[in-house]
C-alpha cells in the first residue's frame, strides 16, 4: 500500500500540482481575491481524491472543468461578483486602459454565462481543440463551433458598444 501512496504523489505532483499557477490565475480573472486561494485548494484537493480519474495528458483541461463546477458552487452559496480583469503592465495612457478595460468588462458581461467562460478559457487560459472541448465536456468540433459562435457574439456586442460611444 506504501508503494501505491508513493506513486499517487510522485503522480500528483509531476502531472497535477505542476499546474497550480494556471489554475490560480484562472480564479483570479473570475473571482474575488480573498477567495481564489481556497477555490484553488478545493480543485487540488479534488484531483487529489480523483487522482485514478484524471487523464495524464490531459491533466489542466481536466483541472479548468473542475475548477468551473467549482466556481458554480461557490458563487451560489455568495453573491455573484462583476468580472474583474487583471491590469497588466503598459505604457498607455491610465486613463485609456481604464476606459478600454471597462468597456471589454461591459462587453464580456452583456455575454452569455457560458460564451464568457469559453471565451476567456480561449483567450486567458490558452487553451483550444482537443483540449477546450474536454474542459467544456464537449467534443472538439463542439467546442471550436462553440467558440465561433461565441465570437461572433462577443463582436456584435462590441462593435454595438463602439456605436454608443461618444466621438471627440
Amino acid at each position: 500500500m506504501g508503494d501505491r501512496s508513493d506513486a499517487s504523489a510522485m503522480r500528483f505532483t509531476s502531472e497535477i500540482a505542476v499546474h497550480l499557477d494556471a489554475v490560480f490565475r484562472y480564479f483570479r480573472r473570475r473571482a474575488a481575491s480573498t477567495d481564489v486561494d481556497d477555490l484553488t485548494a478545493e480543485v487540488f484537493e479534488t484531483a487529489w481524491r480523483k487522482l485514478a480519474d484524471i487523464p495524464s495528458e490531459r491533466a489542466l483541461p481536466w483541472l479548468y472543468r473542475t475548477a468551473g463546477f467549482v466556481l458554480a458552487n461557490h458563487r451560489r452559496r455568495v453573491q455573484s461578483l462583476p468580472l474583474q480583469l487583471v491590469e497588466e503592465p503598459t505604457d498607455e495612457d491610465h486613463a485609456r486602459r481604464i476606459a478600454e478595460r471597462d468597456r471589454l468588462s461591459r462587453a464580456l458581461a452583456l455575454l452569455p454565462e457560458r460564451d464568457r467562460e469559453i471565451l476567456l478559457l480561449h483567450a486567458w487560459e490558452g487553451l483550444s481543440g482537443d483540449e477546450l472541448g474536454e474542459a467544456l465536456a464537449i467534443s472538439r468540433s463542439g467546442a471550436q463551433a462553440a467558440l465561433s459562435r461565441a465570437r461572433t457574439r462577443f463582436r456584435e456586442v462590441w462593435e454595438r458598444d463602439a456605436q454608443d460611444l461618444p466621438t471627440h
